[in-house]
């Protein structure tokens, strides 16, 4: 992110607003800040952080306005500011608003205030929040797309003093999915193995990656397009010793295939990969994965599938038949169905 760059390059502004629901930006946003505009001494008298949902955004304003102790800056968080959202909150605290705006106009020079919460998006119709968007590094901490996700790799396994190839990356989204904090821990224990200046390849990626129970639902749907039954099974009965329940494996690979039929229909109806994304609310490398898989199914199997799936939930749930056994006979069904 190009606001990170500037904190590093010690570039401050004196209001940040960090909203989005993307939760790990936000707090590597946060900590990039602790950590270049404190020194560690400097933290334990001039860092405050706040929650707006018990504090009012008064008391905050008062902080800022207060000289620093020790030291030529402090940095104040205030969480969840509710206020310059549409959406209701039930805090029972009261805000008077217009002691921001006036702060907004009049900013102290010693102090740096950071407004963060988790929002989809900010009510821009209020006078306090337009203030803002014209005073503040305003940042949308938002999902990231595949290519500023690749981007971010890169950036980080470089920060971590290894490098990662292209093939590694695209296998570690396949397994670890995109999720950025898994993503961090995962790339922490790559470098970890690889030491410096070493290069992560596909095969470490494959070797080292927790796989999570949703992309090992992933996996297994991929085995048996590929035709690969014995290592569908492998990965349902490796599911099972980990005390996985076939009626939960079960609603994961519906919800696999419920996904890649309604990307396969909205593809035929124009919509691109970003805007099937939107549409049914998932990241567009999901989309992306799943428009990877229809391709080996017609509409009719995709809906003799999702029969299919419907008629062993029915049994799983009544105990009609044995759960292992409910779970085996799909397999062989879908596999005679990718067969055709």
């Amino acid at each position: 992110m190009q606001v990170w760059k500037k904190i590093e390059k010690k570039q401050f502004s004196s209001i940040y607003v960090l909203y989005g629901t993307e939760q790990f930006l936000i707090n590597e946003t946060k900590q990039k800040l602790i950590a270049n505009v404190l020194t560690e001494e400097e933290r334990e008298f001039n860092l405050s952080t706040y929650d707006l949902t018990e504090t009012p955004i008064e008391t905050v304003i008062e902080d800022a306005e207060t000289f620093p102790f020790f030291g030529e800056r402090k940095l104040i968080i205030a969480q969840n500011p509710f206020f310059l959202t549409a959406e209701k909150s039930k805090s029972k605290v009261e805000h008077n608003v217009a002691t921001l705006e006036a702060y907004i106009a009049n900013l102290a020079p010693y102090t740096i205030l950071v407004l963060a919460g988790s929002y989809e998006k900010l009510d821009e119709r209020r006078k306090v929040t337009k203030a803002l968007k014209k005073s503040s590094e305003y940042i949308a901490a938002n999902k990231l797309t595949e290519q500023e996700i690749k981007a971010w790799i890169k950036e980080q396994s470089g920060y971590k003093g290894v490098v990662i190839d292209d093939a590694a990356i695209n296998q570690l989204l396949i397994l670890g999915g995109t999720n950025l904090m898994k993503l961090q821990n995962e790339l922490d224990k790559l470098a970890l193995y690889v030491g410096e200046e070493r290069v992560i390849d596909v095969e470490i990626v494959e070797k080292l990656t927790a796989r999570s129970l949703e992309q090992n639902i992933f996996t297994l749907v991929e085995k048996v397009v590929q035709r690969k039954l014995d290592q569908a099974f492998r990965i349902y009965y490796d599911l099972r010793k980990q005390n996985e329940e076939p009626i939960k494996i079960l609603a994961l690979i519906t919800g696999q295939f419920r996904l890649i039929y309604q990307t396969k229909e909205l593809q035929k109806r124009g919509y691109g990969q970003n805007q099937i994304a939107t549409n049914l609310n998932v990241h567009p490398y999901r989309v992306k994965l799943a428009l990877g898989q229809a391709r080996y199914f017609s509409e009719q199997e995709l809906e003799k599938i999702i029969s299919i799936l419907a008629e062993s939930d029915y049994q799983l749930k009544t105990g009609a038949v044995q759960r292992d056994v409910a779970m085996e006979l799909f397999l062989f069904k879908l596999q005679h169905i990718s067969q055709k």
